[in-house]
């Protein structure tokens, strides 16, 4: 189990969930709702639903993911991309959808993965409540600790709901972050080259 899954189990003793239910209702009778009326009846169970789906990620890990290899791709020197990898995530903060495209690269040694599976461990960090700054890092942790890449390049894209639906209110503002290692790092050209294909 990687370190990161590991620092994400909770301590705590999960509720049933009945008990999720039931604290839905407690937030809807907040809200001044009657969690009894007829439209409202199977929300408790839905939202639970929901959750379950938003919420994956706590169950997986990226790097049980990543350790599928292929061993019949030789001589390849040079960096692997998946761009515009749709996400959706939680904001940890106000638990609101963070939707945005990932963009992600490796230069691989002698592990090549599947490329389906980078879109894969974007999923895993984005289905969690999460800091796009955290998910981009965890992102390219869990692909330079598994596979061991001369190195890995990340950008994530982002429009956070918490930002243009409420507070400041500020619909369409994009917020960006990166995370560079290894050769994405140590040299700009490689890192300029990442950057321009990203783009096209």
């Amino acid at each position: 189990m990687s370190k990161i899954v590991e620092m994400n189990q909770d301590k705590t003793e999960r509720p049933s969930r009945e008990e999720a239910e039931k604290a839905v209702e407690t937030l809807l009778r907040y809200i001044g709702e009657d969690p009894k009326r007829s439209g409202l009846k199977e929300t408790p169970a839905r939202v639970v639903r929901s959750y379950d789906e938003f919420f994956t990620g706590y169950n997986l890990d990226a790097a049980k993911d990543l350790s599928k290899t292929f061993d019949d791709i030789e001589n390849f020197d040079d960096m692997v991309i998946v761009k515009d990898i749709d996400f959706v995530s939680h904001c940890e903060h106000h638990m609101v959808p963070i939707i945005g495209k990932a963009h992600v690269a490796y230069w691989p040694t002698d592990k090549v993965v599947g490329i389906s599976k980078l879109a894969r461990v974007v999923d895993i960090f984005a289905k969690r409540l999460v800091s796009q700054e955290n998910m981009t890092r965890h992102i390219l942790e869990a692909i330079d600790d598994t596979l061991a890449p001369r190195g890995v390049a990340v950008m994530v894209e982002a429009d956070h709901q918490c930002m243009s639906i409420r507070g400041v209110c500020k619909p369409g503002s994009a917020t960006i972050t990166s995370k560079f290692s290894g050769i994405f790092k140590d040299d700009q050209s490689t890192r300029d080259r990442f950057l321009r294909l990203i783009e096209r």
